[in-house]
């Protein structure tokens, strides 16, 4: 079994990465894409979506073509102000379009809605809405309780995007709890316990953060039907 990430950005790069060692720890990462041999998987990182499409999409096909040795190519992105649905047809349009083939490997899309910050406010335990609140929390809070709605049914508060809003109330999450978060820095999310409590949260509430469960799922499967 081996794998081709290509993922949207630095926070992903990292988290992947991290999550990976917890949820399928016998799959080994390489540092180059043609050190696969058994058991292992490479991930690239497209610097955003756009580059990802265009660039990163094309590049990782003609690296899983020249070693013939993959079994899936994995590309995970942002929603961003998209559906989930749209988002994964831009990529499905483009590979059509460009007739890009992929032999026996398959192709699996994961969509991050809104962004990976989405996925992240889904931690209950960092997060207690009945406890004192900054006034800007609370303002958060009170448009929309993450530690009890769906995080990804979230809307952008006052803010253009929805991801530039979804960043701020992790941030804000973080700060009550005297901690910091950064896209390039993402501190105590990529920790095994912090997902610990992602996987918690998707497991009471099996309504909610649909498109996290789909990245769980795939993990659970590769780890089941491989030889894992």
């Amino acid at each position: 079994m081996n794998i081709y990430f290509l993922v949207e950005g630095d926070t992903e790069f990292i988290i992947y990465r991290k999550w990976l060692s917890y949820l399928v720890p016998q799959l080994k990462r390489v540092q180059y894409h043609d050190q696969v041999n058994e058991n292992n998987y490479y991930i690239s990182n497209a610097h955003g979506n756009a580059r990802m499409i265009h660039d990163g999409i094309p590049n990782a096909v003609e690296k899983i073509q020249e070693i013939g040795n993959y079994n899936y190519f994995v590309i995970c992105l942002d929603a961003d102000e998209d559906t989930v649905e749209a988002r994964k047809n831009w990529i499905y349009e483009f590979i059509e379009t460009e007739k890009i083939e992929l032999g026996k490997t398959k192709l699996e899309i994961f969509i991050q809605n809104r962004c990976i910050e989405t996925w992240f406010l889904g931690n209950r335990k960092i997060f207690d809405s009945r406890q004192p609140l900054d006034k800007l929390l609370n303002e958060y809070v009170s448009y929309y309780d993450v530690s009890q709605d769906d995080p990804e049914l979230m809307g952008k508060y006052n803010q253009e995007y929805h991801a530039d809003f979804h960043l701020s109330y992790l941030k804000e999450i973080f700060k009550a709890k005297k901690q910091s978060y950064s896209k390039t820095h993402p501190q105590q999310a990529q920790e095994k316990h912090y997902l610990e409590q992602l996987l918690k949260r998707i497991e009471e509430k099996p309504e909610q953060m649909q498109t996290f469960r789909e990245f769980i799922k795939f993990c659970k499967s590769i780890k089941i039907n491989s030889s894992l």
